[in-house]
């Protein structure tokens, strides 16, 4: 199906002009019965996962119907977003993952790395814009101090101690641990001391270490992200969860991913929402070496966020959208495939930017209001955590 075509007729149904019981009986009766055992709340297995992850045309209307109901009876028509900014320290990097168009050599003329009051500088002019989180990500140079990260912490909350500091990806801290000697848990609670209240869930890409030696050699396994993640959620430090697709993966990958989030979370309960992020090509090493796809597809960007839906029912209900990644038309879609969160402002973004996404570093308030209430729902603004600040009705 043509991707106008596609866009038509997921609007459709949002305006009910097409009900979901309709878009069920133009399914194949083995989709149809998988998505409404769904419906329901039965759990779905990995089998009935990878049929709907294969689902095109009708089939991915009559997923994208079911998964947007389940939404609308989870979570309602609230869409939510969170004023933060995002501070990346340094792009001086030695991973040297293919996917990353961000990362820099410390030679390199535009390499950079902030210093302690640069950075709680950036933290205290978000907080006075009406931030009320930081999320605190950087490349891994070579010689770090582990100690670093503990002392960005301590800089931020010295001068701006009621933000929220959502800092360090998994590699970041298995990185820390590697540079200060100490156990992963006895690190994690350095940092939680410091000011550390939640940690991204990036880094994560696809857990799969076939797909990770693929794209990047030198990034921790998939047994050290889950490890990272567990210690930080049973020592009361949530975390979002992420996947990355659209390059070398596959659907089965997919699924596996999302039920691999799903045990986690019912083990921990400390993921506080599920982020998918479509693969931005353009700039990468990755793609320009015709070793991955040119992204996503429309069809992928809503299969995967209906899906997360569906799978992650019951555990992680927020699903949030990546506007940056996926620009306004493609946000809104997937918001009405299921997801029910728009992200956060931002006010400056480099990762995607420089990967070759083309929709912004900021996005206000008032614009998350205006493009939500394009779809018929009522916009909020909440916290890290979920808890609502201000709804606008």
């Amino acid at each position: 199906m043509k991707e106008d075509l596609m866009a038509a007729a997921i609007w459709a149904i949002e305006r009910e002009e097409v009900s979901v019981e309709r878009a069920l009986a133009r399914a194949p009766r083995d989709l149809a019965r998988i998505l409404e055992a769904a419906w329901i709340g039965q759990e779905l297995g990995f089998e009935e996962g990878l049929r709907l992850a294969q689902a095109r045309g009708e089939e991915l209307l009559a997923l994208v119907a079911v998964a947007d109901q389940v939404r609308r009876e989870r979570v309602g028509d609230l869409v939510t977003y969170v004023v933060n900014r995002n501070i990346n320290f340094t792009n001086i990097c030695f991973v040297g993952c293919s996917f990353c168009a961000f990362s820099r050599t410390p030679k390199e003329q535009d390499a950079y790395a902030l210093t302690l009051d640069q950075i709680a500088e950036k933290a205290a002019e978000a907080w006075r814009r009406g931030a009320t989180e930081v999320c605190i990500q950087g490349g891994l140079p070579p010689n770090l101090d582990g100690f670093f990260y503990r002392d960005i912490l301590r800089a931020i909350k010295a001068r701006v101690s009621e933000i929220h500091i959502h800092a360090f990806s998994p590699m970041e801290i298995v990185y820390g641990v590697e540079r200060t000697g100490m156990a992963l848990r006895d690190y994690l609670l350095l940092l939680k001391e410091s000011g550390l209240d939640t940690l991204p869930g990036t880094a994560a890409e696809i857990l799969d270490d076939t797909v990770r030696w693929r794209i990047s050699r030198q990034k921790l396994t998939v047994a050290q992200w889950v490890e990272v993640i567990t210690t930080a959620h049973k020592l009361g430090i949530r975390s979002t969860s992420t996947m990355m697709y659209g390059h070398v993966e596959t659907p089965e990958h997919w699924v596996r991913h999302l039920l691999l989030l799903r045990d986690i979370q019912k083990r921990t309960g400390g993921f506080t929402e599920f982020v998918p992020l479509g693969f931005v090509p353009w700039n990468t090493a990755l793609y320009k070496l015709g070793k991955a796809r040119p992204g996503p597809t429309v069809e992928e960007h809503l299969k995967v966020h209906a899906l997360a839906r569906l799978l992650l029912r019951g555990w992680i209900e927020n699903i949030q959208v990546s506007w940056v990644k996926l620009g306004r038309a493609l946000s809104q879609l997937c918001l009405q495939a299921g997801a029910n969160d728009y992200g956060g402002t931002l006010m400056e973004e480099n990762i995607s930017r420089l990967a070759g996404a083309t929709a912004g570093e900021y996005m206000a308030p008032e614009e998350f209001q205006a493009r939500i209430r394009e779809l018929g729902r009522i916009p909020a603004e909440r916290t890290t955590t979920y808890q609502i600040r201000r709804l606008f009705a």
